[in-house]
């Protein structure tokens, strides 16, 4: 995609599309430490489609932030706290992190306040529920009865699921094929969807894997892991929604 296509004509200047950071212990030289960090592919993936990725630690005063950004992309992460939707923890809930649970919360709800596209992805799809007053299956495999989205492999592996798309729905109009499929990688799913949001997308079981929002350009959730793949499209999208907005 050519980057000059997306930036906008008004100012020249490239369209800036935040994403959401997620922590994790590292060892640098000998130290161990926690760092904020986001998958390369998700800026990569961005940059290229013409915008400025942006990195958005979550802590107080990031939800001030919305209103200046030009989209916002939130990624896969622990799971969310269970209280955040009126349920204990399951024994299969695990790595919460509820302050920057809050945080990203409300920074999505400014996002959404101030009109700009949000493109959700695995745990950012289940929080973008969640906030709209949805609940989440916590452990998918006891109402599934298989654990195909989620395989138990030795090493990390991304389950392949044959996808249904709502015919005219804006990930269909983005996917254009035939025979879609999901790659993900997740234990919990939506199940009761939040108001205001419409299921676009199902795995063959019945699993909610895409939902975008009824009332907004360009608000669009999956539950598989884009960026884990070499598939851009759901960032192209994001990047020309930034550009127009």
């Amino acid at each position: 995609m050519n980057s000059v296509t997306n930036r906008p004509a008004s100012t020249g200047r490239r369209p800036v599309v935040g994403i959401c950071a997620r922590t994790a212990p590292v060892t640098l030289q000998g130290s161990d430490l926690v760092v904020s960090l986001a998958l390369q592919t998700h800026a990569a993936f961005l940059s290229e489609a013409g915008c400025t990725p942006l990195l958005l630690p979550l802590l107080p005063g990031a939800e001030d932030l919305a209103g200046r950004l030009d989209g916002l992309l939130v990624p896969g992460g622990p799971d969310l706290d269970p209280a955040l939707y009126g349920q204990d923890a399951h024994p299969a809930t695990r790595a919460m992190t509820p302050d920057a649970d809050r945080v990203e919360l409300a920074l999505v709800a400014g996002a959404l306040e101030a009109g700009i596209p949000v493109l959700a992805i695995c745990r950012g799809m289940q929080l973008l529920n969640v906030l709209h007053g949805g609940t989440l299956h916590q452990q998918l495999p006891d109402v599934t009865g298989h654990d195909g989205h989620r395989p138990r492999t030795p090493s990390f592996t991304l389950g392949r699921r044959p996808l249904k798309l709502l015919p005219g729905s804006r990930l269909a109009g983005v996917l254009d094929e035939d025979e879609p499929e999901t790659a993900c990688h997740h234990h919990q799913a939506v199940d009761r969807l939040g108001a205001g949001l419409e299921a676009t997308g199902w795995a063959e079981d019945g699993t909610v894997e895409a939902v975008e929002a009824t009332d907004h350009p360009f608000v669009l959730g999956v539950q598989w892991e884009s960026g884990q793949t070499a598939d851009r499209r759901l960032h192209q999208a994001l990047a020309k929604a930034a550009a127009r907005a």
